[in-house]
Order: structure tokens, then C-alpha cells, then sequence
């Protein structure tokens, strides 16, 4: 095994919820992710959707136990020495499939070894190993002093909530519900007056209704600014749901371009240009309003793609008219208008 030493890390991670153009959603999913050399761990797993047991929504004694066995306090969880890297971000059952991999103690080093997709008690290193991943070798006191803040309420994350702000509640009080129901906070009002400073403080996000005024915007604006809150604020683009959700879910994931796994969404000559930073799933929805202001969404491309840049010709009557492009990948979501 290599005596080189790897960087171990941590750092906030989404799994993006959505409400999907067929009606279904996924819930959102906040976590801390591993940070192996500077690089997100969950990135070397190409076309992978899971979380890391590491999550913000789990209760607390879950979460210390949790760190506790990452620490090898306690004793593994699965045969072998495997602990549990990556699970379902729906539920917790091991049949769903996890990446596991043995953790264990060389002196004072820590050891992560032998990763592979496990759906039973154990795993099948020939058939269902990450070959090219790992060993990776840590520093034991980096190690333990990262996950050890964890313990002491250092828990690196993100305000799960949005302000949804509108003249006209009733419009708002859809994408506030399909919101609440992708596990993101969602509340409604028509100004910022009266909200305290430690209520704003808890928002990851402002969205304006498009009935907004410029003057209120910009009082909302200032009302953030004297509260200390840096809160990026949004411009609803269009009344179709699925399409607010996406804006309200990439402004939440504002401040953490280094960890995209999608990144530099373009529409030009009828086509959707796009960069890969690591393999990973990609979808593509596009949503429009039609002449009768009927919101209309439609799938338009979902493939595993490699790193690099990618160029997607999109379907002309899907994209007429007042239209707009959703990109989706694991803990990634863009927005982008299509200009005609």
C-alpha cells in the first residue's frame, strides 16, 4: 500500500431536490461531504446520487453516532470492516445500494481502502469495486480533529429556507409547498417589513415574485443589508412551478461553485451548451408558457456524461416563445432563459 499521505477534508454538500416535470419530486438533501485532496470524494463516483451518512436532517444522536464510528470509536458497522461512504439519499436501506469501503488504523494513520457498490451483508470487491479509487492514507491527527468539530457543533452547511416574497400570497403558495415538500423551508410574505434581523439571518434565499415592484426589491434588499444576511435574491422568470423551485434551489447553492459537478449553462443557435467538471448524470427540462399563459415543461435529454464541454441540440417547439432550461446533475441545478 502507498505510504503517500492524502488530504483529508470536509465541506457543505447538496442533493438537490426537485419537483420533476412528470409530477415526481425528490427530496433536498443537505450533508457534509469528504474532501479528498482538495476534490469532493462523491465527485470521483461518476453518475452516483447519494448522500454521505454525514446529513444536516438526521437527529443528533443519529449524527454523533455517526461521527463517532467515522472515528473508529465504535466498532464497523457492516462485515469486513466496511462502513457505510455514500447511501440512498431517499431512504436508509442498504439494499438500495451504498458505497462502502474498510476504514481502519495503521498506528497513528487512518486507512480508506476497498471501495465498492454493496447492496448486502457483503461486499464483491471483483465484481462491484471502485478499482480506481483509493487507498487512501491520512494523516490521523487531521483526521480526527476534522470530524471531531463536528461533535462540537462545527457543522459545516447551508439556511435550508426561502423567503418567497409577493403581492398576491395565493401565487406564491404553490412553489412554497412543492418547496416544503422537497424538504426546503419555504414562507411567504409581501414585504420584509417587520421581519427581524435573526429571521432574515435564517434564510438561504429571496425570491420575488414578478409583481414585485423595483422599489420593494430594493427595500428588501436593504433590510438583508442592515441585518447582516448575504442572501442572494432571485427574480421569479416565469409562473411555472417547477421552474421557480429550480431557481429557488440554485440560488440556495449559491457560494459553492467549487464543489459543481455542472457548471456555465448557454442557450445559442438552438442548442444547450454546458461544462462537466467530473462523469455524472445530466438532465435537461425546458419550460415555457404558452399563448394561452398555460405552463407546459418538457423532458428533453438525460444521459451520463464525461468531463468536458458538452453542446445539446434542443427540440425547436419545446423552446418557443417565453421558454426557459433547467439542467440537473447530482448537487447541481442551473437556470437559464432561452433567447429567441
Amino acid at each position: 500500500m502507498s505510504a503517500e499521505y492524502a488530504t483529508f477534508g470536509l465541506a457543505p454538500a447538496t442533493r438537490p431536490g426537485g419537483l420533476l416535470a412528470g409530477g415526481d419530486f425528490q427530496v433536498h438533501r443537505d450533508f457534509v461531504d469528504f474532501v479528498v485532496d482538495g476534490r469532493p470524494l462523491l465527485h470521483r463516483l461518476s453518475d452516483l446520487d447519494a448522500v454521505s451518512p454525514l446529513a444536516s436532517d438526521v437527529p443528533p444522536s443519529l449524527f454523533t453516532a455517526q461521527v463517532r464510528s467515522l472515528l473508529l470509536e465504535t466498532g464497523a458497522p457492516l462485515p469486513d470492516g466496511r462502513y457505510v461512504v455514500y447511501g440512498c439519499p431517499e431512504c436508509e436501506e442498504l439494499a438500495c445500494g451504498a458505497v462502502t469501503a474498510v476504514i481502519e488504523r495503521d498506528g497513528e494513520d487512518v486507512i480508506w481502502r476497498d471501495f465498492a457498490w454493496q447492496t448486502g451483508d457483503r461486499a464483491d470487491l471483483e465484481r462491484d469495486g471502485y478499482h480506481g479509487v483509493g487507498p487512501f492514507r491520512f494523516r490521523g491527527d487531521v483526521y480526527r480533529a476534522a470530524l471531531t468539530a463536528l461533535l462540537d457543533g462545527d457543522l459545516p452547511g447551508s439556511r435550508r429556507r426561502v423567503l418567497l416574497i409577493g403581492a398576491h400570497a395565493a401565487l406564491l403558495a404553490r412553489p412554497a409547498a412543492a418547496l416544503r415538500t422537497i424538504g426546503i423551508g419555504a414562507d411567504i410574505t409581501q414585504s420584509a417589513d417587520g421581519v427581524t434581523a435573526d429571521e432574515l439571518r435564517s434564510y438561504g434565499a429571496v425570491l420575488f415574485g414578478r409583481s414585485v415592484p423595483a422599489r420593494e426589491r430594493d427595500a428588501v434588499r436593504r433590510a438583508l443589508a442592515g441585518a447582516g444576511a448575504d442572501v442572494p435574491c432571485v427574480d421569479a422568470l416565469a409562473p411555472v412551478v417547477p421552474l421557480l423551485v429550480a431557481q429557488a434551489e440554485q440560488a440556495l447553492e449559491t457560494g459553492r461553485d467549487s464543489h459543481r459537478r455542472l457548471t456555465d449553462l448557454t442557450v445559442a443557435g438552438g442548442a444547450a451548451e454546458f461544462e462537466v467538471v467530473s462523469a455524472c448524470r445530466v438532465r435537461l427540462t425546458a419550460h415555457r408558457v404558452d399563448r394561452l399563459s398555460r405552463a407546459r415543461s418538457r423532458d428533453l435529454f438525460d444521459a451520463v456524461l464525461e468531463p468536458g464541454r458538452h453542446r445539446v441540440p434542443l427540440d425547436p417547439p419545446a423552446v418557443r416563445g417565453e421558454a426557459y432550461l433547467v439542467a440537473r446533475t447530482a448537487g447541481t441545478v442551473l437556470v437559464t432563459a432561452v433567447r429567441p
